[in-house]
């Protein structure tokens, strides 16, 4: 059976293809396009079916890419109306009164995207226990119903106070505007979330409906398309929790899938640290657009419960309910402008030259200097192989493009190419730094595993300023989001808001909710052999009178021990345990996991032809910043490196999907499994020390 993964991105759409029998992997990277991202997609396979992919086998069809997440950030979803509780009409609007920037006087709470007048209010009320106080009034329900028709509303949430306890009215309400709204898309809140908090609650059923109709459209389009390739397997979308879930579970609730496809690189990511032996890992994915990085301790990524969309200084953003891989993310990649502020300083980002036109060496029109128009121009992008030789660069154009910001900055243009490359470094590194040290953790426990396109180019600069472990580049890194994919899969978080306090009498309770929980857990997954459901529990719990919790798992242990791992927990949050004060549990949650078969790692066959000298394709000028000029590099095929053997740089690795920079400070090899490993003198010194 071949698996097929594909990742659409902000410039390419890529896919990877995986044969569970021979181990062979076919991939290819399109353009992405805008209008209807599926037909990159369609792009995609007709250009890995040149490369002797074979439709016919395919068994396993799993889907990533940024439909929601740029529908909603370019305001382009559906006419959307909110029918909530009498008198509960503005929540949206009053949002909450923290400021993101505490000193920042000019925040603003964003608009909704409800508008008041698509707001209807019905009567219902359900008490904060779920005991019914007023029932819910049909004629308000079928008033409402007519108002959406008169609006020619496209899509209808639902959100009632308490409903997370008690989801009554919402599935009567829900039922009631179905029957009377044919073919308009009707959500209901604890379809989503049966978490409490009644603005971040709104947001999400909101946001789910606001998308609804764009998704459906879009997987329908695509579930067409693909059947007209022959392609009639099951069809999988990548959630933004790093699981998989089928298109139509996918539909349900979509906003799920708000950061799909950099879950998948963080799936990956995880998969690779256990490979290697390295269960605390530091992922970073350079793309096109923007940089994504994320913290994998013990072997999983962080979840959080909450998303905050548009979030900045000035702006609270959009709180959503879903259960979304801890990801920090800035405005640099590999097609991000360069450009000078009003005071001449030098910026790069967060605006991108994306897929159309792209950077200027594409030749599609672009004229501004990109990241991309720095690296052809400093010698270490080769222009006739990148993209493996199927998009030739333009290095006049990338040059011309540098001198824009060179002549005002009274700089060479490769002194200019530089500064960019750089500015571009710094931005990442405070994202790495900002998920780790501002966090807590040290990067110097951490191997750094970095991935994307434009990724492998400033890896080792960055391993080098945190001082980790190790920079290991992976397999397919320029379509690694893809590979991670196949790692998925199938997974459901489930929450559940509830207010008991820690004690020997409520652990009973605690557990017939849970056990509840796994059964809703395996209704979602039906037809599954429950034999191949893997539950994980966990708390979220907090001292009595506190605002926030802390999340500690449950592992079947005594009640001393939960306390004794919430204070732990507490304690590293907080800096602070109160070993006297009442723990209360605030929230359940279930994680369900699949266990199902991923794509394979195995080891490289030992191949007497790979050797370092039939790996060496030649040397290529490169202009160095630390020999401040241009330095001779060897030039090597990474397919044909031998397996161990420590090479020094500088260097330049190149692959069909990207190409990897070694400084002359620093040295590579490639392990069994085929992983590009970067040592610097500091690490190379602290893995002598710990194997002595």
């Amino acid at each position: 059976m071949i698996r097929v993964a594909t990742d659409v991105g902000g410039t390419f759409t890529d896919l990877i293809a995986y044969d569970d029998t021979s181990g062979a992997v076919v991939f290819s990277k399109s353009l992405t396009t805008v209008d209807d991202q599926s037909v990159g997609v369609l792009d995609a396979i007709a250009m890995a079916e040149q490369s002797g992919l074979g439709v016919d086998d395919i068994g396993f069809f799993v889907h990533g890419g940024t439909t929601v997440i740029n529908a909603i950030t370019e305001r382009k979803g559906v006419k959307t109306a909110l029918v909530t509780t009498a008198g509960f009409r503005d929540v949206l609007e009053i949002g909450r009164g923290n400021r993101p920037d505490l000193y920042n006087l000019r925040t603003r709470t964003p608009a909704p995207f409800v508008p008041r007048h698509l707001r209807f209010e019905v009567r219902e009320r359900m008490s904060a226990s779920g005991q019914v106080l007023h029932a819910l009034d049909e004629e308000d329900v079928a008033r409402c119903a007519r108002q959406c028709r008169e609006q020619h509303v496209v899509a209808v949430a639902i959100i009632f106070l308490h409903s997370y306890a008690n989801p009554a009215h919402e599935q009567q309400c829900a039922e009631l505007l179905r029957k009377e709204l044919r073919g308009i898309s009707v959500c209901a809140s604890h379809e989503i979330s049966r978490q409490w908090r009644e603005y971040e609650r709104s947001n999400t059923v909101a946001l789910n409906a606001y998308v609804q109709p764009i998704i459906r459209n879009y997987f329908d389009n695509l579930d067409a398309a693909l059947h007209r390739k022959r392609i009639s397997c099951a069809y999988y979308a990548m959630q933004s929790n790093g699981g998989i879930a089928s298109f139509e579970q996918a539909v349900t609730a979509p906003l799920t899938l708000v950061e799909s496809g950099p879950s998948g690189g963080v799936a990956g990511a995880a998969r690779i640290g256990s490979e290697i032996g390295e269960t605390d890992v530091l992922y970073l994915d350079v793309g096109g657009t923007t940089a994504k990085c994320s913290l994998i301790k013990a072997g999983q990524p962080k979840v959080d419960a909450e998303y905050r969309l548009e979030k900045t200084r000035s702006s609270p953003g959009y709180t959503i309910q879903v259960p979304v891989v801890d990801i920090v993310e800035v405005g640099a990649g590999g097609g991000s402008l360069a450009w000078l502020d009003p005071s001449g300083r030098l910026r790069v980002g967060p605006q991108s030259a994306g897929s159309n036109p792209g950077p200027a060496c594409y030749g599609r029109g672009g004229v501004d200097p990109t990241v991309t128009d720095a690296k052809l121009t400093l010698g270490i992008l080769d222009p006739l192989t990148f993209a493996d030789g199927r998009m030739p660069l333009d290095v006049d154009r990338a040059r011309a493009a540098i001198a824009r910001v060179s002549l005002p900055m009274k700089l060479s243009v490769e002194q200019a190419a530089l500064a960019i490359v750089r500015v571009a470094e710094e931005s990442m590194s405070n994202a790495l730094k900002l998920i780790t040290i501002q966090r807590g953790h040290d990067p110097r426990d951490l191997v750094l595993i970095v991935s994307g396109g434009a990724g492998p180019l400033l890896a080792a600069s960055l391993g080098r300023e945190l001082n980790v472990k190790r920079t290991v580049i992976p397999t397919h890194p320029g379509i690694f989001s893809a590979w991670g994919m196949l790692a998925a899969r199938p997974r459901a978080d489930i929450r559940r808001t509830v207010l008991k306090p820690v004690s020997e009498g409520e652990m009973n309770s605690i557990s017939q909710l849970f056990a509840e929980l796994e059964q809703e857990a395996t209704e979602y997954f039906a037809g599954t052999d429950t034999a191949r459901l893997k539950f994980h529990r966990r708390a979220e719990m907090r001292y009595r009178g506190q605002e926030h919790s802390v999340s500690v798992a449950i592992s079947g242990g005594t009640t001393r021990e939960l306390l004794s791992d919430f204070h732990t927990a507490h304690q590293k949050a907080f800096s602070f345990a109160i070993m006297t004060a009442t723990v209360e549990i605030t929230m359940l949650h279930l994680q369900t996991e699949v266990l199902s078969e991923v794509i394979g790692l195995p080891n490289i066959q030992s191949d007497e032809r790979n050797t370092l000298e039939n790996a060496l394709k030649g040397r290529r000028l490169v202009f160095l910043a630390r020999e401040n000029g241009w330095v001779a590099c060897s030039v090597y095929d990474r397919n044909r490196l031998p397996i161990g053997s420590l090479i020094p740089g500088p260097a330049l690795v190149e692959e069909p999907t990207t190409t990897t920079f070694v400084p002359s400070d620093q040295a590579f090899t490639r392990d069994e499994t085929g992983q590009l490993v970067i040592w610097g003198e500091t690490s190379m010194t602290r893995s002598e020390g710990e194997a002595a």
